[in-house]
């Protein structure tokens, strides 16, 4: 077969990917003339599920939205509620938090790392091979992943859909004594995490760059995970630089509660998801987003792992804009969450109190956090009875499902202009292009509204 031709490639289902979606790819002539992500899983109404329930349920509900990342889902209705009932949670509490969303981040960026993406530069199908070559390195992701669930089942109460956590805080808040031996878990942990850099940094990454707006929290002084203001660092392409640039751009911000006026979400025929634009343009939220707008704050250890890694100093305004290299970020994140863990855990005092107070009242609130895969978007309207009137989450795959799309494209298009790719070759890189982004197909799922044009027939 030649360029010359016509071709069509669909693939069913993902492998390696949270949730189910499929891929069709359409070529002609050696030109991409379409690539789309469907999402297919079956929309599952969350926001319609959370209308009428009490102001009290929304971070336990949606805790189920994921079984992989169901502390973003708490801390972002825990946020979003409380800012409608105008209460701030601060001091020991807000530290427990972040140390619980580091136990998150471990978890969760360990497993994507080791047993998701890493096959794809090793050549392995499937984490069970990579673990008959590897079996060290999996092992390590295994630990790694370990520690991040201790985390979550001291603080949380169990490692999935923790149940210790509420509004105003938690349930209940562990000792100093309970704390000393996850401490020495975590330190094990830190040279699991640094061997994780160094053994990433020796992967080969392909030539790539994505020219996006990048969207991400930002905490002047502190690498945002469990709050922040929306920050957004344009596309190379955008401020007149050539695309691939590794130059931090200046960046601009809005407020969380403005977050719907700049974030458009749109329905799209072959997906269950929405896609979202941020003010009128694709963008990409996620670890690459992190690195290029907060890096600057990263810990000592990360900042030193980051460039030894080679991906430069982000002190000095070196971001990493390949696609590719974003198992590398991934892999310096998990290091600083080993690392902020332990910073918390040994300035931690017990509070005298479990939680705040959190009183109903009449208003719209808003929160965003960090997930792993991005930034996280609740908003809440609640009633002066404490009843939920309306409900919207805007998940990270969601937004960053058109980049993933047009990454698709470029990828393959680059490709083909090298030389013939058999279907399997051209299976293979797509789904290699998309594990990048480590999409959580199911935290997509939130389709609401359908609109079906229908022609009369004739007769």
């Amino acid at each position: 077969m030649t360029h010359r031709g016509s071709r069509t490639l669909h693939v069913g289902s993902l492998a390696r990917v949270e949730g189910e979606t499929a891929l069709h790819l359409r070529t002609d002539g050696g030109e991409v003339t379409e690539a789309r992500l469907a999402i297919y899983e079956p929309p599952r109404f969350f926001e319609a599920l959370l209308r009428g329930r009490s102001y009290t349920e929304p971070p336990d509900i949606t805790s189920r939205i994921c079984g992989i990342c169901p502390v973003a889902y708490q801390m972002t209705a825990c946020r979003a509620v409380e800012d409608a009932c105008g209460v701030t949670v601060d001091g020991q509490l807000a530290a427990l938090r972040r140390l619980l969303y580091c136990g998150e981040w471990i978890e969760s960026q360990a497993l994507h790392i080791h047993l998701l993406h890493a096959p794809d530069f090793l050549g392995c199908d499937s984490a069970i091979d990579l673990a008959r070559t590897h079996r060290a390195d999996v092992e390590r992701g295994l630990r790694l992943k370990q520690a991040g669930n201790t985390i979550m089942e001291l603080l949380g109460g169990r490692a999935i859909h923790p149940v210790n956590v509420r509004l105003g805080g938690f349930h209940r808040t562990p000792t100093t004594a309970e704390l000393r031996p996850l401490a020495e878990r975590l330190r094990r942990a830190l040279d699991d995490a640094q061997r994780t850099v160094r053994w990433v940094a020796g992967f080969d990454f392909p030539d790539a760059d994505c020219d996006h707006d990048l969207l991400a929290l930002a905490v002047p002084g502190s690498y945002a995970i469990e709050s922040g203001t929306p920050t957004v660092m344009p596309a190379p392409r955008a401020a007149g630089l050539p695309a691939g640039s590794d130059r931090a751009l200046p960046t601009r911000t809005f407020a969380v509660r403005d977050f719907g006026d700049h974030v458009v979400e749109n329905q799209v025929p072959h997906s269950t998801a929405l896609q979202s634009l941020l003010d009128g343009r694709r963008h990409l939220t996620g670890s690459l987003a992190r690195y290029a707008i907060s890096g600057r704050w990263l810990s000592p250890i990360a900042v030193q792992a980051a460039q030894d890694a080679g991906l430069g100093d982000p002190r000095q305004g070196t971001v990493c804009r390949n696609p590719f290299r974003s198992i590398v970020v991934r892999a310096v994140e998990v290091l600083y969450a080993v690392d902020e863990a332990l910073r918390i855990i040994d300035a931690y005092e017990r509070p005298p109190r479990p939680h705040v107070d959190v009183s109903p009242r009449a208003a719209t609130g808003h929160g965003a956090t960090e997930a792993p895969r991005g930034l996280l978007y609740h908003r809440y309207a609640v009633d002066g009875e404490g009843t939920v009137t309306d409900a919207a989450l805007v998940p990270p795959t969601a937004q960053n499902q058109g980049a993933i799309e047009a990454d698709l494209r470029r990828v393959v298009q680059e490709r083909l202009r090298d030389g013939e790719l058999t279907d399997a070759e051209l299976t293979a890189l797509c789904e290699r292009a998309i594990r990048n982004h480590d999409p959580c197909i199911s935290c997509s799922a939130h389709f609401l509204d359908l609109t079906v044009e229908r022609t009369a027939s004739r007769g």
